[in-house]
């Protein structure tokens, strides 16, 4: 079962638990931006940059504590990051150009705070 050093239940499960993570994230995240973006535009931007950050340095952290497989952590971390980052742009733009009401009720008599519908 053993192929260089892994296995492949292992690869297993790492596909299909990355394949639950990508289709949650494409569902929700991106999603929210669009539908709130009229709102909540800048502050959500400002997120998925800081988390692009965190996640740049997580995978520069295993490239650098497993060498072995620093081209396929690197290559993986940038494509995902590359298709993350287009979506949610994509989600601010549509959200912007949208007429839709968004799905966030603001209550004015409490400044900052939201009360979601």
């Amino acid at each position: 079962m053993a192929s260089g050093g892994g296995s492949r239940g292992i690869a297993f499960l790492v596909a299909a638990g990355i394949m639950a993570e990508i289709i949650a994230k494409a569902c929700s995240s991106p999603q929210t931006t669009e539908l709130n973006a009229g709102s909540r535009a800048p502050t959500l931007m400002k997120w998925v940059n800081i988390g692009m950050i965190e996640g740049a340095a997580f995978v520069i952290i295993a490239a650098v504590l497993e060498p072995q497989n620093r081209t396929a952590f690197l290559l993986g971390g940038l494509a995902e990051g590359a298709v993350s980052y287009a979506e949610y742009v994509h989600g601010k733009r549509a959200g912007l150009a949208s007429s839709e009401p968004g799905t966030e009720s603001h209550d004015e008599r409490a400044a900052g705070s939201f009360a979601w519908a």
